[in-house]
């Protein structure tokens, strides 16, 4: 036999190995082929599945041509379930994957990243074992590498990484991630832009020291002009970071108000429709609850005109619910923030989705506590009105109980309420006897003389023609 045939047998063997894992990667990458590739040699457990990712994690490891599909496969596999990626890491898979990442070949490194971000997104357990094996310090220098796909790569897997535990996110921080994310946010390439604000997102969100050191590399105000970028998502994820920092503390919600950050995702929700305005909706809910002077921010930037416009234009309940929550944390601190969101007609519109039996029961109780909570701080009387003819009762209350404080002080108050017909109202209003509604109808007549509550009255009317009836003239 000749040397030539000796050699192109193995030839052979290596090219139906190669063959072996590509096929693998390919049917490993539908989600209907996992249950076939379990069964496959005669078993119906996960042990076959075992012994091919072993394999595979032996060519990932020692066969340096087979790598790159060899870490594809596993990237394959893991992506479907925790149960898939779990099997990953049983067969040391993880560890051969961190190996890769210090190959030279950028290729390789990239497969070797993607197929650890799919590991670590389903669970911190998981996103443990893959920082375990020591894979974020050599993720970290990937965002040094030049190839932009591996720096994206890099960038997606700290934030699958980071996005479990405050602990998880503080040991990607620790090894320097966010002074290099920091680096990237203003990059010309898109797709790299997207990751480096939802890692940034997701090592902020978890506490007040983190959401700190994301601030203190100067993210903003350069990222503000993150949102004047074509791409949706790029902007999505920067309102989402701001986000995730304005919720934490007063002072970080003061941070990005002075960079101009309410201006910023105010303009971003005029020019955006449907899911990528949730996340801006909920920034300026989370800076107006901190305090009254941020609520007055909000307002004079003129959020609550938009947010109003968010209410009326979107159909989802979830935006809806989001926005009436917004509202509502606007509204609730003194009667001058009341009065922003009732002249701007948002009472009556909160008021019909609590009504609407077609609303989901988290609108409708976001909407009841809206209600109440800017209801129980409204003063101005005008807009409190048009609630007296729609209100249910366990609202009708609240809106009586205003009228109740405010009247007994303002004379031009009374006469309006009288010539517009809310006396008369409040007089058909059934209360039960001894209950607060009753007592507030009570301090509202007792507002009025005693003759223009009875004239307003039900059955008044009848009661004087009764009385002409029995009249003798003289």
């Amino acid at each position: 036999m000749s040397q030539r045939h000796v050699v192109q047998v193995f030839e052979q063997y290596q090219k139906a190995r190669m063959q072996f894992v590509q096929t693998v990667a390919d049917l490993a990458n539908r989600p209907q082929n996992i249950e076939l590739l379990q069964n496959a040699g005669k078993t119906a457990d996960i042990c076959f599945l075992y012994s091919l990712l072993a394999r595979v994690s032996v060519y990932v490891c020692v066969q340096r041509f087979y790598k790159k599909a060899a870490a594809f496969v596993l990237r394959a596999v893991a992506k479907h379930s925790p149960e898939l990626s779990q099997a990953v890491v049983a067969c040391r898979g993880v560890d051969a994957l961190v190996l890769c990442l210090e190959e030279f070949d950028p290729g390789v490194k990239e497969a070797a990243a993607w197929a650890l971000g799919n590991i670590a997104r389903h669970n911190a357990a998981l996103s443990q074992s893959v920082v375990d094996a020591g894979a974020v310090p050599l993720l970290v220098l990937s965002l040094l590498e030049p190839e932009m796909a591996l720096k994206r790569i890099a960038a997606s897997t700290l934030s699958d990484i980071s996005k479990h535990t405050p602990e998880l996110a503080q040991t990607v921080v620790d090894t320097g991630a966010i002074a290099h994310l920091a680096q990237m946010i203003l990059s010309p390439d898109t797709k790299l832009k997207r990751q480096v604000f939802a890692a940034l997102t997701q090592i902020s969100k978890h506490s007040v020291s983190l959401a700190e050191m994301v601030i203190e590399a100067e993210i903003f105000p350069a990222a503000m002009s993150c949102l004047r970028d074509p791409d949706e998502y790029v902007k999505k994820n920067v309102v989402t970071l701001m986000r995730e920092v304005v919720k934490h503390t007063p002072e970080l919600a003061q941070v990005i108000v002075n960079c101009g950050g309410l201006e910023a995702v105010i303009d971003y929700l005029g020019n955006c429709h449907g899911n990528v305005r949730l996340p801006g909706i909920m920034m300026l809910g989370y800076v107006a609850a901190h305090s009254e002077s941020l609520a007055m921010a909000v307002i004079v930037s003129k959020g609550v005109p938009q947010l109003a416009l968010c209410l009326s234009e979107e159909s989802e309940d979830h935006i809806k619910a989001a926005t009436v929550w917004s509202v509502g944390q606007i509204g609730h601190h003194t009667p001058e923030h009341a009065k922003a969101v009732t002249t701007a007609n948002l009472l009556p519109k909160i008021l019909e989705l609590y009504m609407n039996a077609s609303s989901s029961e988290d609108l409708q109780t976001k909407s009841k506590k809206a209600l109440k909570s800017v209801l129980q701080k409204c003063t101005y009387l005008p807009s409190l009105e048009p609630l007296l003819y729609e209100a249910p009762s366990n609202i009708l209350k609240h809106v009586v109980c205003q009228f109740s404080k405010v009247l007994p002080h303002d004379s031009k108050a009374r006469r309006l309420f009288v010539t517009s017909g809310g006396l008369k109202k409040v007089q058909e209003i059934e209360a039960e006897p001894g209950s607060p509604l009753q007592e507030y109808i009570n301090a509202i007549n007792g507002c009025f003389p005693e003759e223009i509550v009875r004239y307003y009255s039900p059955g008044y009317s009848e009661a004087l023609l009764e009385r002409l009836d029995d009249y003798q003239p003289a």
